[in-house]
């Protein structure tokens, strides 16, 4: 068998492995819906700023107040950081936190005219805003096909041997190469989700997890 017929094999077995993991997953999330409770661009971008290093139900139990005191940029500007620290606190790293939310609100008021940007760069730029956060944001408010790359979705590509695992840039990059760009946004969530439920970091169980029982690595 020459190289090129190689080639085409190798390829024809990933679109394969593709097309039946997207087919796993949309059996068992079909409509997924984002964890963090929002209801507007600036409610989900704080939600997922307070996610970092906090569980997603723990932020969900924190938001309504704060939210109850600023439900906009405009509000949230006006209190005073020890008074939005004192809120957060369950969610840990409160003070860093508390000084971006009120940084990155007086921004958002003075620059934007109260409204979140739809531009991943200019979102990067906001105070405690990183490429995920900002992915998330593009993705779940405004619809926006991005592939925001999370703790569970690095483990699990590396394991389903979609990346090498070396840095969670590359393996944002290698699954946008994978994957068709109209399933990137639902395929976040749905990874997810899966990493959660059937293929967690400990224990990792491969016989509960079928996607690693038919594409995972042999020593993870």
């Amino acid at each position: 068998m020459d190289l090129m017929s190689i080639k085409k094999l190798l390829i024809m077995s990933k679109k394969k492995k593709v097309i039946e993991i997207i087919r796993i997953l949309n059996n068992l999330y079909p409509n997924p819906v984002p964890p963090l409770n929002h209801y507007d661009p600036f409610s989900l971008l704080i939600a997922v700023l307070l996610s970092a290093r906090c569980t997603d139900e723990r932020v969900n139990q924190v938001t309504p107040k704060l939210f109850s005191k600023g439900k906009n940029a405009n509000e949230m500007s006006k209190l005073e950081i020890e008074e939005i620290r004192e809120i957060i606190r369950p969610c840990g790293l409160s003070p860093t936190k508390a000084k971006n939310i009120k940084n990155l609100s007086k921004i958002i008021c003075n620059k934007f005219n109260g409204d979140i940007p739809k531009n991943i760069t200019e979102l990067e730029k906001l105070p405690g805003v990183g490429h995920k956060t900002a992915s998330v944001v593009m993705s779940q408010a405004f619809n926006i096909p991005t592939f925001p790359v999370d703790t569970h979705i690095h483990r699990l590509a590396y394991r389903w041997k979609l990346s090498t695992g070396k840095s969670v840039e590359k393996t944002e990059l290698d699954l946008k190469k994978i994957f068709p760009v109209e399933y990137w946004n639902k395929l976040h969530l749905q990874i997810i989700f899966y990493g959660r439920e059937f293929c967690k970091a400990r224990p990792h169980i491969i016989e509960n997890c079928q996607i690693c029982t038919k594409f995972g690595r042999k020593a993870i």
